[in-house]
């Protein structure tokens, strides 16, 4: 069944609340991170990012700073820029990025290498490190961009810059006597080369992931071969020697993946790989390669997920854990996880049309992707807890990675320019586009005209999701035609209603999709009502740190205490089982969002400072009004604890 990605120029996201976060990427996200990029914000750690493509373009001298993978960032500025221009032009903006484009160029090599830090700082190392030094990494993030600005530009000069790179790395990796048998010790080539598959058609693309993926794992190890041809000198040394060499899995290398039973290792490799095998799988149409994705998917979500999307439950190696090990407060559900779930969500529902990869993307994208950034698009979060306690944080060291506030910038700037091309390429997550039917995924108000034969489908999606539970959506095509649309029935909705044309109705849903064929026609109309009552989510026995508690949720939003609206001390905090819910908009910072109060129960405690008391509680309870935030705008008011799940009385 072939696939094409909805046209972001013909895609217009006018949604009262996520049209606003496009918005605020736009004429703020994208000029800041800019000047972060080029050492212009105050208190943010120094990226040197394009003053490194600056002396490997020969343009200045100077020495490289930064990260191994510094390049990486750059290239997701300009995929953010891309598709921010298909949803609004900006000469300046473009011509910016032209200029960076031009610069991106001058740094690559006569063969098509092209990385600054093995350039500039180490050019007889090149390839030789793939287990620790994300050459191939930077390489992938570079590919989405230069498909990206060709898509959203028509402008063919970064995606020549990036299939002659392609090319050079063609040459360099597969099965020959004079080739590398290696693949990358962070994935993200391959569903970048599998994007560049999709615009060149060019075949040796699609068998260079297909060599990445079914090499990866297999003995003997080439981590090791590499490892010991260097002379056994490591780039890392944040655990000991060579620990991404050693801990196989870390990178998803340990076993061959069609071997691999359980989600493992660093959880942003985990999710880019699988999106990039996915994609492999459809387009290949292997089987094998299907069931893997499915079998990996579903340990992942349904024995590793955080309910705010989040992946990646342990600060060592920023990795899973074992099933049902999901702590609240060490947690590290890294933004970039949750972007790179949301792209292996999209893969799986292109491969098959099942709902449930669209409920978990919708939870990633409404909670921790929103939650990566501040509501000012000018601070942003790397970890995503699910319990804050500020006070420990600076004392006891098992925190180290969590920050009670997020941050103007990071060494490891990863995030950021994630969140920003996410958010400006929302429109490919919409919507499903298939030959036989149109499916519709998340319920962001926009105008599309999707190609149908000859003549194209057009509509339009309105309401306030997800704060209004009425979302609308009326066809606006002048010229009747005749097509499928599939709606999804979120898994959060118990009792969906669907109206056309004022009349409800009840059609064949099938995995989780509403599907309705007929001749549309302008003035067609479907209302959908997903009732959004607050629900109490439990979790599974197995899960030891939400034994007792409960968390709230309305729609896809998961709501939390803040110590603002209910004093410190929210551990001692309990939910009454019988309690009932007002749901309410807030002010200020809250204004067009829902809040929700229940009456809960606090503790007063005794005068007495002792640790312990005997026989008698030193905390006298007693009735206290809760006020519940949506989870993703916590920590917009200062420093402060907040915590998602709370004792149930």
């Amino acid at each position: 069944m072939s696939i094409m990605e909805a046209d972001l120029h013909t895609l217009k996201i006018n949604d009262p609340f996520l049209g606003q976060y496009q918005q605020l990427v736009r004429d703020v996200v994208i000029p800041y991170q800019w000047d972060a990029l080029n050492d212009r914000v105050t208190e943010a750690e120094p990226s040197h990012a394009i003053t490194n493509f600056r002396i490997a373009a020969g343009l200045e001298k100077g020495e490289f700073y930064g990260m191994v993978f510094q390049d990486s960032d750059v290239a997701k500025w300009l995929e953010a820029v891309a598709w921010s221009l298909c949803q609004k032009p900006d000469a300046e903006l473009e011509k910016t990025a032209d200029e960076v484009i031009e610069l991106v160029a001058a740094a690559q090599c006569e063969d098509g290498y092209l990385n600054t830090y093995f350039t500039v700082k180490a050019p007889e190392a090149r390839w030789t490190n793939l287990a620790e030094c994300h050459e191939l990494y930077c390489a992938g993030h570079m590919i989405e961009a230069g498909v990206a600005y060709f898509q959203g530009t028509g402008k063919r000069r970064l995606l020549e810059v990036v299939c002659k790179l392609a090319d050079h790395i063609d040459t360099v990796f597969g099965p020959g006597i004079h080739q590398l048998h290696g693949y990358p010790g962070h994935p993200e080539i391959e569903l970048a080369l599998m994007r560049l598959y999709d615009v060149t058609q060019e075949p040796r693309y699609l068998a260079l992931v297909k060599y990445f993926i079914e090499e990866r794992g297999a003995q003997p190890h080439f981590y090791d071969i590499e490892y010991e041809k260097r002379g056994k000198t490591s780039h890392w040394n944040t655990y000991g020697p060579a620990w991404m060499v050693k801990d196989k899995a870390y990178s998803q290398a340990h076993q061959p993946l069609a071997e691999q039973q359980t989600a493992i290792g660093h959880a942003v490799r985990f999710v880019y790989l699988m999106a990039g095998m996915a994609h492999l799988a459809r387009l290949s149409q292997d089987e094998g390669k299907r069931q893997d994705c499915l079998r990996l998917w579903n340990n992942m979500a349904q024995r590793q997920l955080y309910i705010t999307g989040g992946v990646g439950s342990q600060s060592s190696g920023e990795a899973f854990s074992s099933d049902y090990d999901l702590p609240n407060d060490t947690v590290y559900a890294e933004s970039c996880a949750s972007i790179g779930l949301m792209m292996f969500a999209r893969r799986m529902l292109e491969m098959e049309a099942d709902s449930q990869y669209a409920d978990v993307m919708e939870r990633a994208l409404y909670n921790t992707v929103l939650g990566g950034m501040a509501l000012d698009g000018k601070h942003f979060f790397y970890v995503n807890p699910l319990e804050v306690h500020p006070k420990t944080l600076s004392f006891n060291h098992i925190y180290d990675h969590v920050k009670p506030v997020r941050q103007r910038w990071f060494g490891c700037a990863c995030c950021p320019p994630n969140i920003a091309r996410v958010l400006t390429s929302l429109g490919h997550y919409i919507y499903t586009v298939r030959e036989d039917a149109l499916f519709i995924n998340l319920y962001v108000g926009n105008d599309v005209a999707i190609p149908v034969g000859d003549r194209k489908l057009q509509l339009r999606i309105s309401g306030n999701y997800p704060w209004h539970e009425q979302v609308k959506i009326d066809i606006t095509s002048p010229v009747p035609v005749t097509h499928t649309l599939a709606l999804r029935l979120p898994d959060w909705c118990a009792n969906p209603e669907i109206a056309l044309n004022g009349e409800v109705i009840k059609g064949e849903v099938t995995r989780g999709y509403l599907y309705l064929t007929r001749r549309w026609q302008e003035g067609d109309a479907i209302t959908l009502t997903l009732p959004m009552p607050v629900r109490r989510l439990y979790g599974n026995p197995q899960v030891r740190q939400q034994a007792g508690k409960v968390a709230l949720q309305r729609g896809p939003l998961v709501y939390c205490l803040e110590e603002a609206d209910n004093g410190a001390n929210l551990h001692n905090l309990s939910l009454p089982e019988e309690s009932t819910f007002r749901v309410f908009e807030g002010k200020g910072i809250f204004a067009h969002k829902m809040l929700i109060q229940a009456e809960g129960i606090g503790c007063l405690a005794a005068d007495s400072d002792a640790l312990w008391q005997y026989d008698r509680s030193p905390v006298q309870r007693q009735p206290q009004t809760l006020t519940f935030i949506p989870w993703f705008s916590w920590a917009n008011r200062g420093e402060g604890e907040m915590r998602i799940w709370v004792d149930e009385a």
